[in-house]
């Protein structure tokens, strides 16, 4: 449902105040359309001379003609090059060389000298440290773990020794067997393995 039209006055039919109403409305927003103004308010019209502005149009103009005649001197110069077969050897056949070469190889070879001069000083000199003592030490330090020990070392080392067990699975050829010690490795054994 649409609402009735509802007039500011009270009115004996609702339908023809609607219609004057309408028409009343139409008509004044057509004169406020049409109306002139009083107050001129559009301000001054500024000069041709300044709108236009010739001599930039012909700092412009000369530009272009400068680049348009550059450019025709480009296109002639490729047209030339492009139909001429070349005037100019322009192969470079030349082995190409390095401008430091030569220091480089001073500089190699200086650092060989200095090398060769350090590996003769270090293979000439005698070494500081007294093996000989050192294997006096050992000596007696096995004497004496052999003298403290429960069992002696010998004895142990021949029991290890003399157990191989012979693995049958892993890769043909020589069985494998648990004790892989050598006899080396059993002179060299701690205290701890007892």
């Amino acid at each position: 449902m649409h609402k009735a039209y509802q007039p500011l006055k009270p009115a004996t039919n609702k339908y023809l105040q609607k219609k004057w109403d309408q028409t009343r409305y139409e008509t004044h927003r057509k004169k406020v359309k049409d109306a002139k103004p009083i107050v001129n308010t559009k301000g001054i019209q500024t000069p041709t001379h300044v709108q236009l502005k010739l001599k930039k149009v012909q700092v412009q103009d000369e530009r272009q003609a400068i680049i348009d005649r550059d450019n025709q001197l480009l296109v002639s110069r490729l047209a030339g090059i492009e139909r001429s077969k070349g005037l100019i050897d322009h192969r470079n056949e030349y082995p190409e060389r390095s401008l430091n070469a030569e220091r480089r190889r001073g500089q190699l070879q200086q650092v060989t000298r200095e090398n060769l001069a350090i590996y003769q000083r270090i293979t000439e000199r005698e070494s500081e440290y007294r093996r000989g003592l050192w294997e006096d030490d050992w000596e007696k330090v096995e004497r004496r773990r052999d003298d403290i020990a429960r069992y002696p070392r010998g004895v142990a080392n021949k029991q290890r020794s003399s157990k191989n067990v012979k693995f049958s699975g892993g890769t043909p050829g020589p069985s494998q067997s648990s004790s892989s010690r050598t006899e080396d490795e059993h002179d060299e054994t701690t205290e701890d393995d007892y």
